[in-house]
């Protein structure tokens, strides 16, 4: 796979707009209550799947479904649990044949959703990056198109979609920091490179839990690192990384600053959107607000976006959570 520019991918991500925006919702910006001066959030846990994985996958499917892979097609993907619920989503919508591969670590609630969306499941791996591997063999070995959850040209013009949004929200204002968690990289490739090309002033800090943070170590190292994946609750962007990976270069380019965040951090964070912001959501949306307030002193008067990624959360972690935050 072919390197890719941060100009290459905002033109992607403009002609994804396009493509899938009457598939997907425009989700709301809001100003924080206790900053709302200073601090927005980019309320994708509001999306129509409860994360913004739907738009990668619809624009990768959509594009397919388009150029011809049409029901005779069977595809396959890997998945934490939101790209599997966004993928299966997408899949209904037009039609498509996937099978979605799962860890062993899958959060209850994400796997009976995707089950319930209609998607096939095969569970396999004990966490999301040995599951991508149980899906690429799959795909070679039983004729399967494998779909990529963030290492995939359309992928990440998809999730670039949220940028596009972002511009049209501050209507041309600027933007002077966005906080973004990082998992394999789609994500901040995507809308990295649609913001950087609008204003190559915004920075854009990539955030990840210290329990697995593949892709800080990746940056960090200009090459794909393996690390250990302990548990966290941003379990949505737990797990390795593709030895190929185009994200990677995207995310050395693009990404200004690297945060890690304490399980303590990210759980405070659940609580303080639950309480303070009137929002439930998963580890790996608070984990970006974490990171903010990490450098909040730091950056303060600057106009900062925190990107709230997903709410798919059970009952159940939602009162052990934020029963330690009253």
């Amino acid at each position: 796979m072919s390197k890719l520019s941060p100009t290459q991918v905002a033109k992607s991500a403009q002609n994804a707009h396009e493509r899938i925006k009457d598939r997907i919702i425009h989700t709301p910006l809001f100003p924080s209550r206790q900053n709302p001066d200073f601090l927005f959030f980019k309320a994708d846990n509001f999306q129509r799947t409860g994360s913004f994985k739907i738009r990668g996958a619809m624009n990768k499917l959509s594009k397919a479904m388009a150029n011809g892979e049409g029901t005779s097609t069977r595809f396959i993907t890997a998945s934490s649990g939101n790209h599997g619920i966004g993928a299966a989503t997408a899949a209904v919508d037009l039609g498509a044949d996937l099978t979605v591969v799962l860890p062993e670590n899958v959060a209850p609630l994400k796997l009976e959703r995707i089950k319930a969306i209609g998607a096939n499941v095969v569970v396999a791996g004990a966490e999301a990056g040995a599951s991508e591997m149980e899906a690429q063999k799959l795909a070679d070995s039983e004729g399967y198109v494998y779909i990529s959850p963030y290492n995939d040209p359309d992928i990440i013009a998809g999730q670039g979609t949220i940028g596009v949004e972002l511009l049209d929200d501050f209507g041309g204002g600027q933007i002077d920091n966005i906080f973004i968690s990082l998992g394999g990289g789609g994500l901040v490739s995507g809308i990295a490179s649609v913001l950087k090309i609008a204003n190559s002033k915004t920075k854009v800090w990539g955030v990840s839990a210290k329990n697995s943070a593949a892709l800080d170590a990746s940056i960090k190292a200009g090459r794909v690192v393996e690390t250990e994946h302990l548990p966290t609750v941003a379990d949505a962007v737990a797990g390795g990384i593709d030895e190929t990976t185009v994200t990677l270069p995207l995310a050395c380019e693009t990404v200004d600053h690297l945060l890690q965040c304490t399980e303590e951090e990210i759980e405070a964070c659940m609580g303080e959107l639950a309480f303070d912001e009137g929002m439930v959501v998963e580890g790996s949306a608070a984990l970006a607000l974490a990171g903010y307030h990490q450098v909040a002193s730091t950056i303060e008067g600057e106009t900062s976006v925190v990107l709230l990624c997903g709410g798919n959360i059970s009952r159940e972690q939602v009162q052990q959570i934020l029963s330690k935050e009253e």
